[in-house]
């Protein structure tokens, strides 16, 4: 058993000030790593779930949900390495209500400085008779075992009642009383299906203020889904009743329509500290770096009007609009791009700019690289200002990705292809693949030049994955503008999703598709995936 504590330092914005430092300490729980997982197709590699959660640890996350142990060795690794690597945020890991998850899970976690085991079992009535099968007696006699056994490991034990939001409120609060006895120090009222709204997950968490008493010893957690859009204002109409941490993921990533966004109710407390009085210890400035690295790396876009982190969050085309921004910014913006990780440099870039002014835009945008990224990058830039009269951040971020995600496309590489497209059909994709080292050549046709792409790839990388997606949007404005791709794919219950840029639509939806299954092949080579889980 270990004494480990939750760390409780950090800075939000450019430092924690007095004022700061007075308001009420929200603990951010992200399970980006997990929860956010679970949305299909957005599987990770070890080392993307890696490069993650390095982030996390470094823009001040308090607890990083690094996965669900049981639920595969890929799972396990990660957790397990993560827990290694993790220097502030503490490290929690999944279990169900069983020894079996929570040894499993301990197992991962107990190289962390600061381990969290986090165990749940559904408490609502449906969940009682279609999942578990269970009466009340005995789920309250599986959490007193669970739990008590859970903390006999760590000293930092979570406990969840799924589906918390449709479980009857006295049952509830003995099944929470139950949990305190036995140990747990975090209670976690999930929200699992985005039933509630703000008003009934403010009443909620007072309720059990109320009738559990003992729960004041805890820090009582919220985690809300957004299945009626109202994750956020759910979350934080909890922490007004007495919450203490959130649970929340990058780019609001998660099952069914995701989780509470961490960007937006960070956000949301910095800037309206007047009616919010609390404090987190988020380093504002890393949350675009953040939400650009999950979205690469889940290759789910970020759609455009997305609150903080979308394209257009500070964009202004309206002539009014623009009229009062050049008078003041305040007239029509209510927080600084600056303080999320957005640059107001007016450093244009083009063909002519050096490999200095490329690391100098690339550090404004958040972007860090090794030599040998940072020379692939300036290479992939050069021939694009060599196509494009003008290069926006936006391309140059697209790039960046670009070459992130063909690092990891290891056994198969576009070298070569030639499309003919036209009124007249059948249009055909001339396609060269390096496929282990080897050359491969092809010739397909198809309804349209994409499809006869896909056909002539899967001829030579043959599969039985279904495309589930297929999505083009333009990274910028013009006929010259780069075009990101994505691309999700299944094979027998996996998942792959990847994203791919370039200024030839068609070039990028074939990188796209490749890259995709270069993800399917990883997969193909681990353990069957695990069950996954709601909390």
């Amino acid at each position: 058993m270990t004494d480990n504590v939750t760390p409780e330092t950090g800075t939000q914005g450019e430092g924690p000030s007095a004022d700061a430092d007075a308001r009420a300490r929200v603990k951010i729980f992200d399970t980006t790593l997990r929860d956010g997982e679970q949305s299909p197709g957005a599987s990770m590699t070890l080392e993307e779930k890696m490069e993650i959660a390095r982030l996390l640890d470094e823009m001040g996350v308090d607890i990083i949900e690094a996965g669900f142990p049981i639920a595969s060795e890929g799972d396990f690794e990660a957790v397990t390495e993560i827990a290694k690597a993790a220097e502030r945020a503490v490290i929690a890991g999944l279990a169900r209500a069983n020894r079996r998850d929570i040894d499993r899970a301990w197992e991962a976690l107990q190289h962390a400085k600061h381990p969290r085991i986090h165990t749940f079992i559904g408490t609502s009535p449906l969940h009682r008779e279609h999942q578990l099968s269970m009466s009340k007696a005995e789920v309250l006699e599986k959490i007193r075992e669970t739990v008590t056994h859970a903390r006999s490991l760590c000293a930092d034990v979570q406990w969840s009642p799924m589906d918390a939001t449709r479980t009857e409120h006295d049952y509830l609060c003995e099944s929470v009383r139950v949990a305190i006895e036995c140990g747990a120090s975090t209670i976690n009222i999930p929200d699992t299906v985005g039933y509630t709204a703000p008003r009934e997950s403010a009443e909620l968490i007072g309720m059990l203020r109320r009738e559990v008493p003992e729960i004041d010893r805890c820090t009582i957690s919220t985690h809300c889904h957004n299945d009626l859009g109202m994750a956020t204002a759910n979350a934080l109409a909890a922490v007004e009743a007495g919450a203490r941490q959130i649970e929340c993921t990058i780019n609001g990533l998660g099952e069914r329509a995701g989780n509470t966004a961490l960007e937006e109710v960070v956000m949301a407390m910095r800037t309206r500290a007047d009616i919010l009085p609390y404090a987190t210890g988020i380093d504002t400035r890393r949350i675009m770096a953040a939400s650009r690295l999950v979205a690469q790396v889940s290759g789910f876009p970020v759609q455009y009007n997305k609150a903080i982190v979308g394209k257009n969050a500070f964009a202004h085309e309206s002539g009014i609009h623009q009229d009062g921004m050049l008078k003041h910014a305040g007239t029509f913006e209510i927080m600084a791009p600056e303080d999320v990780g957005l640059t107001t440099s007016n450093l244009v870039m083009g063909k002519h700019s050096g490999r200095h002014a490329f690391r100098t835009k690339l550090s404004e945008l958040g972007v860090e690289l090794g030599e040998n990224a940072m020379a692939d990058a300036f290479v992939r830039f050069k021939a694009l200002a060599d196509r494009k009269k003008e290069i926006f951040d936006d391309d140059i971020l697209a790039i960046v990705e670009q070459s992130a995600a063909e690092a990891h496309a290891e056994r198969v590489k576009l070298k070569f292809l030639r499309v003919i497209c036209g009124t007249e059909a059948p249009q055909s994709a001339d396609i060269t693949l390096e496929i282990d080292g080897t050359e491969h050549r092809h010739t397909a046709t198809g309804d349209g030049p994409v499809d006869a792409c896909f056909n002539a790839v899967s001829a030579l990388v043959p599969h039985e994955a279904a495309l589930e997606l297929y999505q083009v949007h333009a990274v910028t404005e013009g006929t010259d503008a780069q075009a990101t791709v994505s691309v999700r794919l299944r094979e027998h219950g996996r998942f792959a999703t990847a994203q791919a840029s370039d200024t030839d639509t068609v070039v990028a939806s074939t990188r796209a598709y490749v890259q995709c299954l270069n993800k399917l092949m990883v997969r193909r080579a681990k353990s069957a995936p695990g069950e996954s889980v709601a909390v």
